[in-house]
């Protein structure tokens, strides 16, 4: 049975129900939207797998809405459907990035081939195997943000194919298990995964220990070693904060990459590797490279494809998911009766700048575990493991009023203080601009030049 997640968007109610029903047919769960507009709202709390909608809408219409769409989440794939189907509207529409092109009355067979190629596509698990077989590739990233979902589609597509990937992200964001996710949902995933993190090997080491080295290669050697890429022959080999390599390994290790070959230290003969390669670092390489620290050859060959790992405070919507999946963990290790957070101690969580991301919230919960007397963790535990202010959660009046004021501040300096070309821009009348710049106290006169 399918289960796969199709989001219609449609004007005409009647079309709607009618499409809703084909694809419940088929065994998908449709998700109705009547305007380009809901469909946007819906998006990150309905996670659909394919995106359906009419070319023609009132108010956002369909290539609005692909646009918005794919500004969020471009690897989700969009069919367009119209009744005034016409080869210029088709033409523009998938030079664009729309996965397919449909015309009413539509052709039912046609528009399950295309959303089954659609699903496909998407990187949504196959369905012919258990739920729990299918997400174990990714079951130890607990996640509910649409941010993590996105990269998670992401990353099970990259996981199909060979290519080198590399991971951005501030450290303990989860990197590593990312690497080990794509890995998990890859033809290699019965080979090793092998991860390395370069910042902690010695420099004199490094070569021997990813390399390997042959007995008597140099003092203290008295044995082979056969080093890290020929341990993940056959698998992956990630190398974590690649940015803090050594600059003269960092010639060795291309070529190695470039000839699938390494040679052991100490070794006259290289020794063949196969080896799916994963990278990631904290660092931005793109600036290291530009200071000389990094080589742009070597990023090219690591950089095929790049995720980024959002940090804890851009997926805040996972911090009480994850406190209480530490929890979990910690209880069933340590049989304690320790069953839940007090609202407040969540709430110091949700509020909590977290610059350590995962990694520091998993310490902070583990701090007040141990400390726990009561079955509920209290505030007063929390604050004290985080060692930190609290990041305050402005109301949403006041958050509301800072965006206006610095919206407004901006266009003025943009327009040198043009009233009619800011009040242009922004698409409001000069009389409510004149308002709004009053509420706030912006004199155009400040901004002239």
């Amino acid at each position: 049975m399918n289960t796969a997640r199709v989001m219609v968007v449609d004007d005409d109610q009647g079309l709607l129900r009618l499409m809703s029903m084909r694809l419940e047919a088929a065994g998908y769960k449709p998700l109705p939207a009547s305007s380009g507009e809901q469909a946007l709202a819906q998006l990150p709390v309905l996670r659909p797998q394919v995106v359906i909608t009419d070319l023609r809408m009132e108010g956002m219409d369909g290539m609005a809405l692909f646009s918005a769409i794919h500004e969020r989440n471009p690897s989700l794939p969009v069919i367009m459907m119209t009744a005034h189907g016409t080869i210029p509207d088709a033409v523009s529409a998938t030079s664009q990035g729309v996965f397919g092109f449909l015309t009413k009355p539509l052709d039912s067979k046609y528009l399950l081939e295309l959303v089954k190629q659609a699903v496909a596509l998407s990187g949504e698990p196959s369905q012919n195997h258990e739920q729990d077989e299918t997400s174990a590739w990714c079951r130890e990233i607990v996640t509910r943000s649409p941010v993590m979902e996105e990269l998670l589609s992401q990353s099970r597509m990259i996981a199909a194919s060979d290519v080198s990937v590399y991971i951005h992200g501030e450290s303990g964001s989860g990197k590593e298990l990312l690497a080990r996710a794509i890995h998990n949902a890859s033809p290699r995933a019965d080979k090793p995964f092998i991860a390395v993190n370069c910042s902690a090997i010695p420099e004199q080491l490094l070569e021997s220990e990813l390399f390997g080295h042959r007995k008597g290669a140099f003092t203290g050697a008295t044995h082979d070693h056969k080093g890290l890429f020929q341990a993940a022959h056959g698998g992956t080999l990630f190398l974590d904060e690649i940015g803090d390599m050594p600059p003269a390994f960092q010639a060795k290790l291309l070529r190695a990459l470039q000839e699938h070959h390494v040679r052991p230290v100490g070794a006259v003969e290289s020794v063949e590797i196969d080896v799916r390669m994963i990278s990631a670092t904290h660092r931005d390489l793109e600036r290291a490279i530009e200071s000389g620290e990094f080589r742009e050859d070597l990023y090219y060959r690591l950089n095929v494809v790049a995720l980024e790992m959002p940090s804890l405070g851009e997926r805040r919507e996972d911090i009480s998911l994850l406190a209480n999946h530490f929890l979990q963990k910690l209880r069933d290790k340590n049989k304690k009766n320790v069953k839940g957070f007090a609202s407040e101690a969540i709430e110091m969580l949700l509020q909590a700048p977290w610059p350590g991301n995962v990694r520091q919230l998993y310490n902070v919960v583990e701090q007040a575990f141990v400390l726990a007397t009561t079955s509920i963790i209290p505030a007063p535990l929390v604050q004290r493991a985080l060692r930190s202010k609290r990041m305050e959660i402005i109301p949403f009046a006041e958050a509301r009023q800072n965006f206006e004021r610095d919206y407004l501040t901006k266009l003025l300096r943009s327009t040198n203080g043009n009233v009619t070309q800011a009040a242009r821009l922004a698409q409001r009348n000069r009389t409510e601009f004149y308002k709004l710049l009053n509420k706030y106290h912006l004199a155009p006169a400040l901004f002239k030049e």
